[in-house]
């Protein structure tokens, strides 16, 4: 198994960005231009590396090549956007990489490309970049490039060497659980279980007991044999389920008007051991949005307006309006869900406003977002 902590370092101590690496502070696939930049850089890695993996990481200061971060990313629809848009689309993974430097809420993202051996490109049209449009690794920089009806392997053996060096050890493993459970999450109730005789999950999370029914939050799951971070969340309530061969996570969201809230089903995450050594994530979204009186979220959506109107030029807001501030992305979200098609636009124009505000608004904003990214990727 590949330890991605050590594949990380490795890419990062032995090669500058090149024709099956590149490294990224951010992405942003919230907007077309940042979806086209994406796409841009899987088609080029895919074509430019036909036979072995590519890779993106994602946290890293292009500069200094120092590690930064990025919040935690657990889109798992991401295949959805690349088999939208691309012709002989490759097969990626997103994983969330811990680092014992980082704050606990960030990680390194390793994006890993498996090509087709076919010629990948554009399908349509998206930002500047046109439909029928081929990229192509040119050093460092990812490039439009006339038709070639050839794509080169080059990499193979360099690639397969970088992920030999990354191997996994039973120290490594067992320094990951004992760091896991007595350091970073001594505060609350962890627990680890080991599936088929090679794979070490941990969890842990605040543990509340309701109706016979044992909810966490707060919740961190990771396989410590690869160092991923497989599921996180810093507010919502999960459960968690498991037998021999299969670990369940069940995620739910807090959404609600009016002092009217209660926790809706979001996405069931199942992670299956095969005796094989190979695990899958499958992900099946099972939210049922909630439904209400069109006559309270018109009432609510002409106050959202009203707020959204002061915050953009700088009006003060009275009492009333600070208190429905926080629940201002939920409730836009919400109207959203019930018909009200100019809310989205609200929602993305909101994000500058709420962005300056304090942590607690501009997290249930983020949230808001998540949720609406995983219903509309589905």
């Amino acid at each position: 198994m590949i330890n991605k902590r050590l594949l990380v370092k490795n890419l990062l101590a032995h090669h500058d960005e090149n024709s099956f690496y590149d490294k990224k502070r951010k992405i942003d696939i919230s907007n077309k231009e940042g979806k086209a930049k994406f796409l841009k850089h899987i088609c080029a890695l895919s074509n430019s590396n036909p036979k072995n993996n590519s890779f993106i990481v994602i946290g890293v200061d292009d500069g200094e090549n120092t590690i930064i971060g990025v919040p935690f990313f657990d889109d798992s629809k991401l295949q959805n956007l690349i088999n939208a848009y691309l012709d002989n689309p490759p097969i990626i993974s997103y994983e969330n990489i811990p680092f014992p430097t980082l704050p606990q809420d960030k990680v390194v993202g390793l994006v890993t490309i498996r090509a087709q051996d076919k010629l990948t490109a554009l399908r349509r049209n998206i930002w500047k970049y046109w439909g029928g449009t081929v990229f192509f690794r040119d050093g460092s920089m990812s490039m439009p490039k006339t038709f070639k009806s050839d794509i080169v392997d080059v990499n193979s053996e360099i690639v397969a060497a970088i992920e030999n060096h990354a191997k996994n050890s039973i120290g490594l493993t067992l320094d990951g659980v004992m760091d896991f459970v007595n350091h970073r999450h001594k505060d609350m109730e962890s627990t680890y279980k080991v599936f088929k005789e090679q794979f070490v999950l941990c969890w842990a999370g605040n543990k509340k007991v309701v109706k016979g029914q044992t909810y966490y939050s707060r919740v961190d799951i990771e396989l410590i044999n690869e160092q991923v971070k497989l599921f996180y969340s810093a507010l919502d309530e999960v459960t968690i389920t498991y037998d021999e061969d299969c670990f369940k996570i069940q995620e739910f969201v807090h959404l609600g008007v009016q002092d009217q809230f209660k926790y809706y089903p979001l996405e069931e995450v199942v992670i299956r051991f095969r005796e094989s050594g190979t695990y899958t994530i499958d992900t099946k979204l099972i939210f049922e949005p909630p439904v209400i009186d069109k006559k309270t979220l018109y009432h609510i959506f002409n106050n959202n307006n009203v707020i959204f109107y002061k915050l953009k030029r700088g009006i003060n807001l009275n009492q009333g309006e600070w208190n429905d501030l926080y629940n201002l992305a939920n409730t836009y979200l919400i109207c959203y869900f019930n018909g009200f098609e100019t809310a989205i636009q609200k929602l993305v124009d909101l994000k500058p406003y709420l962005k300056v505000l304090d942590g607690a608004v501009y997290g249930r904003y983020k949230e808001s977002m998540r949720i609406l990214r995983k219903v509309r990727y589905e």
